[in-house]
């Protein structure tokens, strides 16, 4: 039997995700956060599991990766979109890529607007969606390189195109809720319920996501790591 766990970082309410194969025993984890690093090695430790990839969403602005820290105890190779500026991964992943793990494959989907380089992984009827596309809400637009317009299209052009019963598992928590449906979200998601795509480009994305910390997002351009003259 395969492993799945969601995990949350309670200070910024991130959520990340590890999937593990039960047949080979080769694991993933996506968007960790730099302070779980203990939680993570703990729980591969618990399931006998060995980290394979780390894979992020996006380049996140409101707390520090742990890819380099888990890359480092380790060994695991780090994944990130092609388009997201995040320098020393070991993989660069492009629109339809798909990514293996043991038995586990998930499908990469790029999903930008919130970030230039946002993607999505589709596995087993769930999306990852990073945050592009949160519960009720989705990623704010006031980011480096953030379009309003293009968040619009990934989401109600590509995301929207699942199957209803697909699961949403988003990237950060909002309401106190894990989980939530395609069919939930194209037909209750305030923000895209018979708004136009002009409409929601002129309006600001208002939530309470953390707001951007500076010395997080100049870490996360070397997926993790503080690099000082």
């Amino acid at each position: 039997m395969d492993h799945f766990r969601q995990l949350r970082d309670e200070p910024t309410g991130a959520y990340s995700y590890l999937i593990g194969c039960g047949e080979t025993g080769r694991a993933l984890v996506i968007d960790p956060v730099v302070s779980q690093t203990p939680l993570y090695l703990s729980l591969l430790g618990e399931l006998a599991l060995t980290l394979e990839w780390v894979l992020e969403t996006h380049l996140h602005a409101d707390h520090i990766s742990a890819a380099d820290s888990l890359r480092a105890w380790t060994g695991a190779r780090v994944a990130v979109g092609a388009h997201t500026g995040i320098a020393d991964a070991d993989r660069l992943l492009h629109d339809g890529d798909h990514l293996r793990c043991g038995s586990i494959e998930l499908e990469v989907l790029a999903t930008p607007g919130h970030t230039p380089g946002c993607v999505s992984y589709h596995w087993r009827g769930r999306l990852f969606t990073g945050d592009c596309l949160l519960i009720g809400s989705c990623g704010r637009t006031d980011e480096p390189g953030s379009n309003a317009a293009t968040l619009y299209d990934s989401v109600v052009r590509r995301l929207f195109a699942f199957p209803d019963e697909t699961l949403v598992y988003p990237g950060h928590c909002l309401n106190g809720r894990r989980v939530s449906s395609i069919g939930e979200e194209r037909e209750s998601n305030p923000l895209f319920l018979n708004v136009s795509r002009d409409s929601f480009a002129s309006t600001p994305i208002v939530n309470d996501l953390p707001g951007i910390v500076p010395i997080a997002l100049e870490a996360n351009h070397h997926c993790g790591r503080l690099i000082r003259a």
